[in-house]
């Protein structure tokens, strides 16, 4: 079934639920990055504290850099939001500055967690050092993946024609 659309606009594809086939694939995808992630944070809180070599998180973390790396994130999840409301209005230049700026602080928390993984390896953390660096370095390791990819998905986007509405 097709909704009808003006010309120019996206079709949208609907399910058997109703719902825009790319809307639905969308909600699974979040669903199954929710499941993952959740995973790889409750394997890390149920073996924290159980290393029995050093170093722990105590002797290398910074909390105030992990903070500003931790903002820097967020407000790229802000200027998403905003790139969506640009879109929704129709200003599809405005749209692009958002999706750059958004591509630019995932690339700025890229660079922080090479800075910080570089720092950490040099304390001594490894993925084979203790429970605790095997556990950050996959969890931050997939973590930086799915920005990486976030990032490139977003720049490719900004090179083509963005959809309407």
């Amino acid at each position: 079934m097709h909704a009808q659309v003006a010309e120019g606009h996206n079709q949208e594809e609907q399910t058997t639920t109703g719902l825009d086939h790319r809307k639905m694939f969308m909600w699974v995808f979040l669903g199954s990055e929710c499941l993952f992630f959740g995973s790889l944070i409750t394997t890390y809180l149920v073996y924290r504290g159980q290393s029995l070599v050093g170093p722990l998180p105590a002797d290398v973390f910074d909390i105030p850099y992990t903070s500003v790396s931790a903002f820097v994130l967020l407000m790229s999840s802000l200027t998403m939001v905003l790139a969506l409301n640009a879109l929704k209005q129709g200003d599809e230049r405005v749209a692009r500055i958002w999706l750059v700026a958004t591509a630019v602080l995932g690339a700025i928390f890229l660079g922080g967690q090479l800075y910080e993984f570089t720092l950490f390896v040099t304390e001594g953390v490894t993925l084979s050092r203790n429970l605790f660096g095997t556990t950050f370095f996959t969890l931050t390791g997939f973590h930086g993946m799915h920005v990486t990819v976030g990032v490139f998905m977003l720049l490719a986007l900004v090179g083509h024609r963005l959809p309407e509405n």
